[in-house]
């Protein structure tokens, strides 16, 4: 699987799915300026990953 790296359609969908601080929004509407918020995005992404799997898992029963 590759990954388009200024693909941001993840971060629309992802704000969507569930509420999120203050901070974690700005960060997913305006991105990253620097090596903290590369890192919080990235946790972020993982957890979108988290949570598309499991809504998935839950359409197919």
């Amino acid at each position: 699987m590759s990954t388009k790296w200024d693909d941001k359609s993840w971060q629309k969908d992802f704000l969507n799915m569930k509420s999120h601080s203050l901070s974690d929004a700005k960060l997913l509407m305006g991105g990253i300026k620097g090596l903290k918020d590369a890192w919080r995005l990235g946790f972020l992404h993982v957890e979108y990953e988290r949570l598309k799997k499991i809504q998935e898992e839950q359409q197919q029963q």
